[in-house]
């Protein structure tokens, strides 16, 4: 493998005094898509969020790309320009679907975004509903929108929170279709967020499993699912309840 994205070394991350994360050692790839699974509150979107920066870890250190963060050290926004998140709920705002995707390139006065922004809607099959409120779209169509406006930005790691939980089967579809594109032609990081042990099979190369704030099991898809180590990853994979 080449020198990792990410580097996480006895990160914690605690809250009111409550300690929600121990990771103590995680690497990320480049080009990789990155599979973490696990049951609620097992601290799954916790780590996402030290991973986009949204947050400090209490403890330890996040490299990113040979760099250093931790609990004292502020994240340049160059560096944080580099990840952008896709979330389980879209945030989108109450203009037109063009305006949401072409905001981000917009705050940062990218030149010729134009036809940055339709390649992106083209991309998500979107095009036709440009000049479409973003208020009247369907679940399916605004998370389309989020991917878009993450993906014109062209991000070296895309997080992706969750982002087909409650759409129908046509949606889930595409925009597994759009990371793995992304994936394959850009050479986007992804690191995904899934309850859904069958879409983590489909679209990762390694998979992890938390609980209770901590990595049970990193292995490569194969592994993962045929010959888990860890009695409680078997059990996880095979559908039983696991707290």
């Amino acid at each position: 493998m080449n020198q990792s994205v990410y580097r996480l070394t006895n990160v914690r991350k605690q809250y009111d005094g409550r300690q929600i994360l121990q990771v103590d050692q995680l690497e990320i790839y480049p080009g990789e898509t990155f599979a973490l699974v696990g049951p609620s509150g097992a601290g799954k979107s916790t780590l996402l969020r030290l991973l986009n920066f949204l947050e400090r870890p209490t403890q330890g250190n996040i490299h990113f790309n040979g760099a250093v963060f931790g609990p004292e050290r502020d994240v340049p926004i160059e560096i944080k320009r580099k990840v952008t998140t896709v979330f389980q709920r879209p945030l989108l705002l109450n203009r037109s679907v063009w305006a949401n995707v072409n905001f981000g390139l917009s705050l940062r006065s990218v030149k010729n975004s134009t036809e940055s922004t339709r390649f992106a809607l083209k991309k998500v099959g979107l095009l036709d509903l440009a000049k479409q409120r973003a208020r009247t779209l369907s679940g399916g169509e605004a998370q389309r929108v989020a991917l878009a406006r993450a993906m014109v930005l062209r991000p070296q790691v895309l997080l992706l929170d969750e982002p087909t939980a409650n759409l129908d089967p046509y949606n889930v579809g595409m925009i597994e279709d759009i990371v793995t594109s992304l994936n394959r032609e850009e050479g986007t990081t992804l690191v995904l967020v899934t309850h859904n042990v069958f879409q983590a099979r489909r679209l990762a190369q390694r998979v992890a499993f938390m609980l209770d704030g901590r990595l049970v099991e990193v292995a490569d898809v194969e592994t993962f699912f045929e010959n888990p180590q860890d009695a409680r990853t078997s059990a996880f994979v095979h559908g039983e309840m696991v707290y």
